[in-house]
């Protein structure tokens, strides 16, 4: 078939049976609810896009394998789906950096239904570095307002950084959750950067030029202080569903009885913004940026009370991270009614056979959503996805 798909479906359903009972009880993930609503990718287009020159794929069913050697494409082909999703990349800031080498400018084209409904949705970086994202022939003029339009979860390798570094990491985690469930946040979020850059510029022209404008300063910080109020809000308001459903499915993947504590952390959980903002006034001007403020809020992660980072073994990261990414894809699935795309990447190569069998369980059996997962070995995925008793296809290449 062409761009090496095929398309399969196991025929004897007892021998998932059998293996699912095979499995320990507490470590089998239950599904709440299976939405009416689909989201469903069925053709996808990439001209000078990374490795890619000119080449399409056609998906025609709900679960789909992309296998071949590492360094071929398949995880720039995810990244291609999660430009569609995003208008922007995975992996890169620059959409610069993903372009062909040699070239100049990419395309990328989906065909997506959701509810029924065909929407043909193009990204163009233009040779002069312009950048155009457009649903239907009808181009945005303001990228976020698609963010949330077509909700995904991409799990990757090198995820687990969300764990092991700094704040940022999980800032970011969970404002890209909160941004697809709540368009108002991701405009308070964009306008909180905005004004945090402009304090933080101004701080160093203070120190620059040895001089200070107590005047402009307040303006700044009275502009920073509503947007940031409106996004710790949501934060903790959110967390308050996302926690249980995080230590949730750290159990059922892990099927560990340890205990998983996550708490937010941030000075706004006991001080008005505008006070603390004074307070750190002096901090601000010797250290020329700004110290307090959502933008250094955290997730704090422990495991029986001790932080999770410095004890945990790697099993327990791999078990955290997807117990992360599937508590984000149930949360997006449960507020919008229909599953998001899932995007998972070289996940055959982070978890053992049975929390494996666990993850595409849940994701495959008890979701309608579509999946999109790769690996190099051909054998392995296929045999992975006939115990699943579902139909698939695969990509080879």
């Amino acid at each position: 078939m062409r761009n090496g798909q095929q398309t399969r479906k196991k025929r004897h359903r007892f021998q998932d049976c059998h293996l699912h009972c095979l499995l320990p009880v507490e470590t089998k993930i239950q599904v709440r609810h299976v939405p009416c609503a689909m989201l469903r990718l069925n053709h996808i287009s990439l001209l000078q896009f990374k490795n890619y020159l000119n080449q399409t794929f056609d998906f025609n069913q709900r679960i789909v394998g992309i296998c071949g050697k590492n360094g071929i494409g398949k995880t720039n082909l995810l990244d291609a789906i999660y430009y569609l999703c995003f208008t922007k990349g995975y992996f890169s800031k620059s959409d610069l950096l993903n372009v062909q080498h040699g070239r100049a400018g990419f395309r990328i084209a989906g065909d997506f239904s959701l509810n029924g409904d065909d929407m043909h949705t193009v990204c163009i970086l233009r040779e002069n570095g312009r950048k155009e994202f457009l649903v239907n022939n009808e181009a945005y003029e303001k990228f976020s307002d698609h963010i949330g339009k077509y909700p995904a979860v991409f799990i990757a390798p090198d995820d687990v950084h969300i764990i092991t570094e700094g704040s940022e990491e999980r800032r970011r985690y969970l404002d890209a959750l909160i941004s697809q469930l709540d368009h108002d946040y991701l405009m308070r979020l964009i306008e909180y950067n905005r004004v945090l850059q402009q304090r933080n510029s101004l701080l160093k022209t203070f120190a620059d030029k040895r001089s200070f404008d107590q005047t402009l300063l307040d303006v700044l910080n009275s502009q920073l202080v509503s947007p940031g109020k409106y996004i710790s809000e949501k934060r903790i308001a959110f967390l308050q569903e996302l926690i249980p459903l995080i230590q949730r499915f750290y159990l059922q993947i892990s099927g560990e009885a340890y205990e998983i504590g996550i708490t937010y952390e941030s000075p706004l959980l006991d001080a008005d913004f505008e006070q603390l903002l004074r307070a750190y006034q002096d901090k601000d001007l010797q250290m020329q940026r700004s110290n307090v403020g959502i933008h250094k809020d955290d997730l704090k992660i422990s495991l029986n009370g001790v932080t999770f980072r410095t004890i945990a073994s790697q099993g327990q990261r791999k078990s955290l991270l997807f117990a992360l990414k599937l508590a984000e894809f149930d949360s997006l699935k449960n507020h919008k009614g229909f599953s998001p795309l899932l995007l998972l990447d070289d996940v055959f190569e982070k978890l053992d056979e049975t929390r494996m069998h666990n993850l595409l369980d849940f994701v495959c059996c008890q979701n309608d959503g579509q999946i999109f997962l790769t690996d190099t070995h051909f054998d392995r995925l296929n045999t992975a996805l006939d115990i699943l008793d579902q139909t698939y296809q695969v990509i080879q290449l």
